[in-house]
């Protein structure tokens, strides 16, 4: 009766989401995990010649039950938290840590692995041969090959962190939810679009308060900063935002993630590296972390450089609006947007209407998969999503044949973490034979019922962004699971999505999907001109809120056990520290991330690796020039593209992929031209 028990007969073997119930977890979890125990040491027990075909697929199909009830599980804990969810949280996180810890310190299964990686030259194929090193270097990284009282120790370590990461996540999306701004009387909204008034409105009601209500979404500049004329209403929303997590309260994020560093680094040095952030670089396509800190600290120069210009030309319209002092990072978005206006002509409320979800998403974000891989995406109301506003889209070839699956989730729930992003309820497979199930997840406001959703330019890019980790997923073709789609080293992850948001931007597409959702008219060729100029403005603030972000990751990472631990009393000094050292410490420019909501490290898979994003952009930018000296958008860069990386998912090296698409090895001097950050001649 348990729906995770066998395959859904569903297409693609979507999930059948009507007849799963909460108490159907735990049993399959439970099973899952005793069923791969017992695929793993029927492996082990094999007295076969060790091959790929003895080891290496046996291992690959293991835990089928054990990946539907996870991917299904985790997928709704991010998208559609309930109490029940978070209870079998807490049970089964330290259930999966301890089963994932047995496998990779499998003696028996090290032992096989290390004879096979012994010979591994003999292996011809690539993708089999990078198999094998990542299995390998997996069980390595995972303690192996350490003593016994190492790897006890090891184990106790694993099971703490995957606790403390789904209590910094459950308490940040506790605190974001009780930090929404609460505004009784709307004329302190002036400014902001109609239909985003009618959102907070909604929100208010939905909570049970008069008058209007602010949502968080996750970075530190909330959207609604660009547009609300009330200087205090922007303070107030502004600070909502960096205090989140650090407030004393029971949702206090401080403790969780001052212990998560100090057990990071001690993992670390058990496995033989100085430091978390060495550890997590040295299987990334960066090696050393002194790669990484050369790119960051090599764009702080210019990009402060280039913030300070703006910065004064912003000051100056804060004193003529007559308020004395300082520019405050409540203000920089809104005066910024007020420049845009004026010397891009991009006046964003008055764009809205022509950005509207469904043409954005068929004429834009579809349109240009078509047009480069020949992908044609069909509704299907017949398939059921977990949420009822989420919508299935079966998705084919250019020849007719069925690729998989996309499930879109767009909007905000209190339920719902923050964000953006795309995963997976099954990852494409030719040895299991199975098809791509994706979802992509956005944080939009519910517009008023009847009414068309609007987006803003920055999600546009965004949703332009997570389609391009869709693409990367849908268009997968390897054999083995565990190199499938986004299975690639962390700091190339971002690149394909990257890659994907040059096409919103590129006039022949724009000229498609920006169209007034009521008179139908395409967007005016000046505005369209203004939106494409408009994108280099402002790149001096968004690089040093990146590069702070990144900073902070990297010191939170970089430290070492034998150093005295940070206290969570400690966190704000130990920040303002990190941003000083690195001539980051503009009161009016915070990073993106505060530590207190730095989800992505602290609730997610990127502790010390969120340089990726700009790591990942050196690629991308060349990329795009490439693109454009083929001619833009069309099949025959997008299948030179799909073929030599999209598909290719993790089974081969990645930059070599980069270089066979662009003839060379990238170079750096695109990103520095995008961003604006090349020497002022």
């Amino acid at each position: 009766m348990n729906p995770f028990a066998r395959k859904s007969d569903l297409p693609y073997g979507l999930p059948p989401f009507t007849r799963i119930r909460e108490e159907h977890f735990l049993p399959a979890f439970r099973a899952g995990m005793a069923a791969q125990a017992a695929e793993v040491a029927a492996v082990v027990a094999d007295q076969r010649a060790v091959s790929p075909a003895t080891v290496l697929d046996p291992l690959e199909s293991s835990g089928a039950l054990l990946g539907r009830v996870s991917r299904v599980f985790f997928n709704l804990s991010a998208a559609s938290m309930t109490e029940g969810l978070r209870q079998i949280e807490d049970e089964v996180n330290p259930l999966l840590t301890a089963h994932r810890d047995a496998i990779t310190m499998d003696a028996g299964l090290f032992a096989k692995i290390s004879a096979l990686y012994a010979d591994r030259d003999a292996i011809e194929d690539e993708e089999t041969r990078r198999l094998l090193e990542r299995h390998h270097d997996e069980m390595v990284r995972s303690g192996a090959a350490l003593p016994a009282a190492d790897q006890a120790r090891l184990r106790e370590i694993n099971a703490e962190l995957a606790q403390l990461a789904a209590t910094f996540r459950e308490n940040l999306r506790a605190d974001a939810n009780d930090l929404a701004v609460h505004v009784e009387d709307g004329a302190r909204l002036e400014g902001l679009p109609n239909d985003e008034i009618a959102a907070a409105k909604a929100a208010a009601q939905s909570r049970g308060v008069r008058g209007y209500l602010l949502t968080l979404r996750l970075p530190t500049v909330q959207p609604a900063l660009t547009a609300l004329k009330d200087r205090q209403v922007r303070r107030g929303l502004y600070l909502a935002s960096v205090t989140r997590g650090r407030r004393g309260n029971v949702y206090d994020t401080r403790p969780t993630l001052t212990r998560q560093a100090a057990l990071r680094a001690e993992r670390a040095r058990l496995l033989g590296f100085d430091s978390h952030a060495d550890y997590a670089v040295a299987d990334q396509t960066a090696k050393q972390v002194d790669s990484v800190m050369q790119l960051l600290t090599g764009l702080v120069g210019p990009a402060v450089e280039n913030t300070r210009r703006d910065q004064a030309e912003l000051t100056a319209r804060l004193h003529a609006d007559g308020f004395e002092g300082e520019l405050q990072p409540w203000d920089w978005a809104y005066y910024a947007e007020q420049v845009a206006q004026e010397r891009f002509a991009r006046d964003s409320a008055w764009l809205r209407p022509y950005f509207e979800l469904d043409s954005v998403l068929r004429n834009g974000i579809f349109a240009a998969a078509e047009g480069l891989y020949g992908l044609h995406f069909v509704r299907r109301d017949d398939l059921a999503g977990y949420e009822e506003e989420v919508d299935v889209y079966e998705v084919f070839s250019d020849s007719g044949a069925g690729l998989g699956l996309v499930l879109t989730d767009w909007y905000t729930r209190d339920a719902k973490r923050g964000g953006a992003w795309m995963s997976s309820f099954a990852d494409q497979s030719r040895l299991l034979g199975q098809a791509p199930v994706i979802v992509i997840n956005l944080n939009l406001s519910h517009p008023p019922t009847g009414a068309p959703t609007l987006l803003t330019l920055d999600e546009v890019r965004t949703a332009f962004h997570e389609f391009g980790h869709v693409l990367h997923g849908l268009l997968s073709d390897v054999r083995y699971p565990a190199l499938s789609g986004t299975e690639v080293p962390r700091d190339c992850v971002e690149f394909p999505s990257q890659v994907n948001e040059m096409w919103a931007w590129q006039p022949e597409l724009l000229r498609r999907y920006a169209v007034h959702h009521e008179t139908g008219k395409p967007l005016p060729e000046s505005a369209l001109d203004s939106v494409i100029s408009a994108q280099s403005y402002g790149q001096g603030f968004a690089t040093v809120e990146m590069l702070g972000a990144c900073l902070l990751d990297q010191a939170w990472h970089q430290l070492r056990a034998d150093q005295p631990p940070i206290t969570p009393e400690q966190v704000e000094e130990f920040e303002w520290q990190v941003l000083a050292r690195h001539g980051l410490d503009l009161p009016a420019v915070a990073p993106r991330y505060g530590s207190t909501y730095f989800e992505h490290i602290f609730g997610g898979g990127y502790s010390a690796g969120y340089y990726s994003y700009l790591w990942s952009e050196v690629l991308d930018a060349d990329t795009e020039e490439w693109f454009l000296r083929q001619g833009g958008l069309n099949r025959r860069s997008g299948q030179k593209f799909r073929d030599e990386l999209l598909s290719r998912g993790g089974g081969v090296d990645p930059m070599a992929a980069v270089e066979k698409v662009l003839g060379r090895p990238p170079r750096l001097e695109p990103l520095l031209e995008r961003r604006g950050l090349l020497p002022v001649e």
